[in-house]
């Protein structure tokens, strides 16, 4: 790997990681958004190339063999997520540092891959309450997912401590500040 700085943010499905990440790239924090690559279903409101990378389930396994990924999980049956290895070596060049919105286990790997280059954080919900009326106020989830992304958030709570950093997402102005002090202290170092 090159040299270049990451942070990695993690957390349950609802706690507000995706919404945090957007704001810390407005912020003049020298960021720039690693675009992971899904085989899910596009939600309505997303832009592939730049929420994610959407492929086919067979486009996305055939990267796998090519060994293309950095590292990849099958978050659901037949559902991958994964980083591209050339989504990296594009944000370095340009002398920026990589920020992922990625889902636990993700973020877990890539603190393994990039160790001292990264500061791993986990975003956490007050509550596994606050997390489920989250989730049923998206009304992006039919009843079925909604327990599948309930029931793994519940695991994935179990894994914070082995994070670099957690942040509490009770008030989403003070997780943002929290956050935004945590990278400037990583970044500066």
């Amino acid at each position: 790997m090159e040299e270049g700085k990451c942070i990695i943010v993690s957390a349950p499905s609802g706690a507000g990681k995706t919404t945090i990440v957007q704001r810390l790239l407005k912020m003049d924090l020298g960021l720039e958004f690693s675009i992971s690559a899904t085989s899910r279903e596009k939600r309505e409101t997303e832009i592939s190339g730049k929420d994610y990378l959407f492929l086919s389930s067979d486009a996305f396994k055939s990267k796998i063999e090519d060994d293309l990924f950095l590292e990849f999980e099958e978050v659901y049956p037949n559902q991958f997520y994964g980083t591209l290895r050339s989504e990296i070596h594009r944000i370095w060049s340009k002398g920026q540092h990589v920020i992922f919105d990625v889902d636990v286990v993700g973020g877990l790997n890539l603190k393994k891959i990039f160790g001292e280059q990264a500061l791993a954080v986990f975003i956490m919900p007050p509550s596994i309450d606050s997390l489920k009326e989250r989730l049923i106020n998206r009304r992006t989830e039919s009843p079925e997912k909604l327990k599948l992304r309930l029931d793994k958030a519940e695991k994935e709570l179990s894994f914070a401590s082995e994070f670099d950093k957690i942040v509490v997402n009770d008030q989403l102005s003070h997780a943002i500040g929290d956050a935004e002090k945590l990278i400037q202290e990583f970044a500066n170092n």
